[in-house]
């Protein structure tokens, strides 16, 4: 198989490669494109995926298993060339880069509202700037390789896969490590191999509740729930705290912490030293740098990599983290939710039709009657060789209603300016935002978003 990934010079191409070279089924991905208009990026990802590739080697070589052949490499700055023979397609781009995603914030911030890149305002900003290229890359992909299966991680994902969806119906999935990474402590917790364990997830990206965690048919949640010392011992439990989870009655996801703690967040964030996206700018143009050099040893690229991906891991949601008064993370929150493997997860169960279930984003259909069939949610679904079919999941409560169905009408609104330029939808997707709630605001940060970002012209 043939898998094309577009951003292929952004950091994380390494963890999915990384998935690739541990995959020595039959049918297995054979070769990797890489595109991406920056050619130094390229060079440096490229050095990397060289090095992973040169450590497995030696790995099978001291004979810790059958030797496997890694995928071959090649980089491209032209998007036809990338995706003609493509069998899958990863879209992982990152519209303005991290210097726009540094300023979203920054404007945002400067309002007294939250900038993150896929919440509040910084994720409206992200998805107007990101929408209309993901609408023309779906539409090459459909004239290019109509038979591709496309899987996005691109921001804010829920909402990009649905733009991308109007061309590519359901063969445009979204994948986020989330609900996956929240879902396997919740299991272990409970004394539980994840993989054995059903998880009740429903919601947006981004925007979504575990309420359930069954267990040989018996659900184990409301058992967590109980024992506030569990509750506490992870992530999501030290976010929220165990009285307020009690009160849910279920586990939101991490990204609610932005939504039910906004006015602690917003000063811790203000607080700061530096914002997220200022830190990722300057931490990865370090890595470039280094990872590029033309007489860098072996195994420098990745070396640099894993440095840089352990400090990223390490200060993930600090911010957060400083308004719940909880501290650094603890070791056993630093492991990713695997997004990497969720993607091969689906490749294979596609390709191999080894059906699978997995917590995706995908075509609402009948699944949640509060919103239409063409709203793309995050739900377990199931997979096979016909792509991914949502399971049958009970209703959201009334304030989980609320804060979907505000959001959901957001993204409409982003995706409506996107597609005729207005002005006045761009405002509207900022105003109905829960976290921006203000006309007055809301035009003053276009204003600012379109000063800064030419990717923002089209709006009038």
């Amino acid at each position: 198989m043939r898998l094309t990934i577009l951003g292929g010079g952004g950091f994380r191409v390494p963890l999915v490669y990384g998935a690739l070279l541990g995959d020595r089924a039959e049918g297995r991905v054979s070769h990797v494109t890489l595109y991406d208009e920056d050619p130094a990026r390229l060079t440096a990802m490229t050095r990397v995926l060289r090095d992973q590739a040169a450590v497995a080697a030696a790995h099978d070589l001291a004979g810790n298993g059958p030797a496997v052949r890694a995928p071959a490499v090649t980089a491209t700055g032209d998007l036809d060339e990338a995706l003609r023979g493509a069998d899958f397609i990863f879209s992982a781009l990152r519209v303005g880069g991290l210097e726009g995603r540094a300023s979203d914030e920054r404007i945002a911030l400067a309002e007294g509202v939250l900038g993150q890149e896929t919440v509040g305002a910084g994720g409206i900003a992200y998805g107007l700037r990101t929408v209309p290229v993901a609408r023309e890359i779906a539409r090459r992909i459909a004239r290019i390789a109509p038979g591709a299966w496309v899987i996005n991680f691109t921001n804010p994902a829920g909402l990009v896969t649905e733009a991308m969806a109007e061309e590519l119906g359901g063969r445009v999935i979204g994948i986020c490590d989330s609900p996956v990474g929240l879902g396997r402590r919740i299991a272990r917790l409970l004394g539980a191999r994840p993989e054995e364990a059903w998880i009740d997830y429903v919601g947006l990206n981004h925007l979504g509740w575990v309420r359930g965690l069954r267990i040989g048919g018996r659900d184990e949640l409301p058992r967590l729930l109980a024992d506030s010392e569990a509750l506490e011992s992870f992530e999501e439990g030290r976010l929220f705290g165990a009285e307020w989870l009690r009160s849910l009655g279920a586990i939101p996801n991490e990204y609610l912490h932005y939504y039910y703690f906004n006015r602690d967040t917003v000063r811790a964030y203000q607080e700061a030293e530096q914002t997220r996206g200022a830190f990722l700018r300057d931490q990865q143009r370090g890595f470039y740098a280094e990872a590029g050099r033309p007489a860098a040893p072996a195994g420098a690229a990745l070396a640099a990599w894993d440095r840089t991906r352990a400090e990223r891991e390490a200060t993930y949601m600090a911010e957060n983290r400083e308004a719940a008064g909880v501290g650094e993370r603890d070791e056993s929150d630093l492991e990713s939710g695997g997004y990497e493997k969720v993607a091969l997860a689906l490749m294979r169960a596609i390709a191999r039709d080894e059906r699978a279930t997995l917590i995706l984003n995908v075509r609402n259909g009948s699944t949640l009657s509060v919103l239409d069939a063409e709203a793309v949610i995050e739900v377990p679904c199931l997979v096979d060789a016909n792509g991914a079919h949502p399971v049958g999941v009970e209703q959201l409560p009334l304030h989980a209603v609320g804060l979907v169905t505000s959001v959901k009408a957001v993204e409409r609104e982003i995706l409506a300016a996107a597609a005729s330029g207005s002005r006045a939808s761009a405002v509207k997707a900022f105003a109905l935002h829960p976290l921006v709630d203000s006309v007055g605001v809301a035009r003053r940060l276009l204003d600012g978003y379109a000063a800064e970002h030419p990717g923002l012209a089209y709006l009038r």
